[in-house]
This record gives structure tokens, sequence and C-alpha cells, in this order.
């Protein structure tokens, strides 16, 4: 008997300490680290406009490949954590296939967008960064296979193919424009005619490329551009220090900046840009990232660094995020003590497209509604009809805020928000009926209670983030 007690007492002591772990064992597993955007984008070009991070992308997530895309939404940051976009900007390409818009060029007093609309090049433009934007020439109006108002134009009864429009304006403010498979050429002043006289850069790597960057620091010019694709995309680079249009020079050491890193299954960092935090020489790397198949990308930022001959270094790859970028004042959000869904969508093992390497499983636990990630998101099962996600806040207190960031949000929402404090009544105190293009969707509120539901009634039954005050 006094062995039994003691044998016990082992036991109890032993699972006492094994929980915990057991417990952690659990937890649901997100691989996709701390995206840019609760969303899924593609081929970003982020710019500081007026203290205000501006993200132009390609909208991913449409599940049918590069047969289709989302329709062209801006996100908006202040300090580059908090991003949300209303509406489309540019609406006679809402239904086309968009992909990589560029940056948004100030000239002639207006602004300019190069985005590939259908596979083609075009230039539009807009009185301010936020659109509307339209054709900058001929009506503005889409069609297949392409319109008269291609950037680049048909030559000898060939379409005029290219993609992936990158701008840059040099100091004596000389435009350039570069493209897909390394070409480039000057833009004239009206910055809707590219130069007859276009070339072809040279690079030490000769396969296929698209997705250019081009940039100037401390008098160098700086041409990245993709070699590979899918999870075996790359980024490598060369410079110049006469003109954006070379003579190049091959880098001295490695020209790989970005690859597939394994042992932090990273895959294939491919087609973003560069950017500059202004007043500093803090220069930053935006990328896509191919682990989750097709065209299913989302975005990540890791810091862009230098040595002292101004050589770029490889980027040391990480899915962490590099945090607020500029100062905003936010309120803490509310610590939520459990979450419960009315179904949980099986998990997705992901099946590689160029990589037998990749081996990565995407799991849907409402926990991940409010990890403040962006990059792992809650799915209702396909066949749940009532779709709805709950908030524990351990106990009663007052809320004044609810930010819903859905799953395709370019696709619409509407959705009923409800509050309780014993899970068992419940009242309405937010939402709307009619769908909503948007993110996040938020309701300002003046509650008490200890739990928030939100009941998704049109759209795609999932949430990216939720964020409680």
């Amino acid at each position: 008997m006094k062995f039994y007690i003691s044998l016990h007492g082992f036991l109890v002591s032993l699972i006492t300490m094994i929980s915990p772990l057991a417990l952690q064992a659990q937890q649901p597993v997100n691989p996709f680290g701390h995206a840019l955007i609760p969303d899924m984008i593609a081929d970003a070009s982020i710019q500081v406009i007026d203290g205000v991070f501006y993200c132009y992308a390609t909208t991913d997530g449409y599940d049918n490949g590069l047969k289709t895309s989302g329709p062209p939404v801006l996100w908006k940051s202040k300090d580059f954590v908090h991003w949300s976009f209303s509406g489309t900007y540019f609406p006679s390409a809402v239904g086309q296939k968009y992909w990589a818009p560029s940056k948004a060029v100030a000239a002639n007093g207006k602004y300019y967008l190069y985005p590939t609309v259908n596979g083609f090049m075009y230039a539009a433009v807009a009185a301010s960064p936020d659109g509307p934007f339209r054709l900058a020439s001929g009506p503005d109006t889409f069609y297949a296979p392409f319109t008269a108002a291609t950037l680049l134009k048909s030559k000898n009864g060939k379409p005029p193919y290219g993609i992936d429009a990158e701008i840059f304006i040099d100091d004596d403010q000389q435009a350039y424009i570069y493209w897909q498979r390394r070409k480039a050429a000057k833009l004239h002043a009206d910055m809707t005619t590219v130069d007859t006289n276009e070339m072809t850069i040279s690079t030490p790597h000769t396969s296929y490329s698209e997705g250019p960057i081009f940039f100037k620091r401390k008098g160098i010019y700086y041409y990245l551009y993709t070699i590979g694709g899918a999870e075996k995309y790359q980024y490598a680079y060369v410079t110049s220090k006469v003109s954006p249009l070379g003579p190049f020079e091959f880098p001295k050491g490695n020209n790989v900046i970005s690859t597939t890193d394994y042992d932090r299954q990273i895959y294939g960092p491919g087609h973003g840009c560069v950017f500059n935090m202004p007043g500093t020489n803090d220069y930053y790397f935006a990328y896509l990232e191919f682990g989750r198949g097709s065209t299913n990308r989302q975005t990540y930022v890791n810091k862009l660094e230098f040595d002292e001959e101004g050589a770029i270094r490889a980027v040391k790859l990480t899915m962490d995020g590099v945090g607020a970028l500029l100062p905003e004042k936010t309120p803490a959000r509310k610590k939520i003590i459990h979450m419960n869904a009315s179904s949980i969508r099986p998990a997705l093992n992901i099946k590689p497209e160029g990589d037998s390497l990749l081996h990565r499983t995407e799991e849907f636990d409402p926990l991940f509604a409010v990890d403040g990630a962006n990059g792992s998101r809650w799915m209702a099962s396909p066949a749940d009809s009532a779709c709805w996600i709950m908030a524990d806040l351990g106990k009663t207190a007052k809320i004044t805020r609810s930010e819903l960031y859905f799953v395709r949000p370019t696709a619409g929402h509407a959705y009923v928000l409800e509050y309780s404090k014993d899970g068992q009544t419940w009242m309405a105190c937010g939402g709307h009926a009619d769908i909503k293009m948007q993110s996040p969707h938020t309701d300002e509120l003046n509650i008490h209670a200890r739990y928030l539901r939100a009941r998704i009634t049109q759209g795609v039954k999932g949430v990216w983030e939720w964020n409680i005050y």
C-alpha cells in the first residue's frame, strides 16, 4: 500500500510536469510566420507618400492560378503594421487579370501607374495616388487580348508582349522603364511613350527573368532581376556607376541576394520591390514567398544591407516581419482567453510545384485569427452554413472596437457581430447586410461583454485577423 501511494504520487507529479508540454504540442502550427498584409498578395510595390505607406500589388488567392486574379486594391498603413483598403483604385480594371501594378510615379502634376493587364503592360493616370486611375490614353476600357492603349506597341504583326513594368526617374528627371526578360528603355516626358531604342541588360544569369527592381543609392544604380520560378524563385543583381542604362558591372562576389532557405523553410523569394525610408539610409526588400502553391502567395519584408563598397549582402530571409517603421499610437488589443468556431476546415497538405523538398501543412484553427501574424487564418468547413467565430475574453470587459480581416476580402463580405455576457443570450452590435469590399471591417462599439461573435453571412468563410479593443 505504501508502495502504491508512492507510485501514485510519482505519477501525479509526472503528469503535472508533462501536461504543459503536452498542451503545447497540441497548439496549431503556423508555418507562414508574420506576413506583411493579412491577405494573399504578390508582386508588391511599396512606397512612402506624405508619411503613409502605399502597397500596390497583385491580388492572389482566387484558386485558378494565372488564369485569374483579384481586383486592384490599394493597401495603406501609417506604421507598416496596421494595413487597410477600401474599394478599388482602378474601376475599369476590375474583372481583368491584373498583375504587378508598379509604384505610383509622380510626374506632370499627376500620378502614373504601370500595371500588367491580361498579359500586357499599360499606363494609367490619376490626380491622386489613391486613384481613381484610368487608362492614360484612349478609352478607359479593356478587352482581350489587348487594346490600342498598351504601353508597348505591336511590331511586324506581333502582339506587344511584355509584363512587370518598373519605372525609375533619375536626378535629371529622365524616366526609364524596365520589364520582363531584362528589357529597358527611356520613357518619354509624357510618361506613356516608350523609346523605340530598347536594350537588353547583360547579366551573369541568362535564363528567363521577370519582376525587375531598379533604384539608385549613393551614386550606384542597382538592377535586380529574378531567375527561376515557383519554389525556385531567386533574385540576382548587377550595378552601374554610369547611367540607368549601363554599362552594368557584375558583382565580384555573390550576385544572388535571395534564394530558398531550407533551414528556415522559406521558399521561392520572388517578385517584389526595394524601398527606402525617406531621409534615412534604411532600405527594405519585399518579396513574395512561394510556399503555399500556385497563386496563393503572401509578401514578406526583410532589411536590405550593403557592404562598404555598395555591394548588396545576401538577404537574411525571415518571416518575423520588421515591425513598425513609423510611429503611430495604437491601443492595446484585448487579451483573448479562448477561441471557438462553428467548424474548422480540415488541414491542407501543400502540393509542391517545383520543389519536392517543400513539406508544409496548413491548419485553420480559430486561434490563428487572433495571433497578429497575418500569415495564418481560421477557415470554416466548406459545408458550414452557420459559419461563426467567437472570442472569449475570460471575463466581462468594456469593448470599444472590432476589426475583422476576412479571407479573400477583395471579393467582399457581409456579417453580423454579436456580443454576450454569458455565452447564451446574444445581442447584435455591428456588421452589415450588404457586401462590402474592404479590410478590415470595423465596428465602433460601446459594450460590456465577455464574448464577441462574428457570423459571416456572405463571402469566403474565414478570418485572417480579428483585433478587439
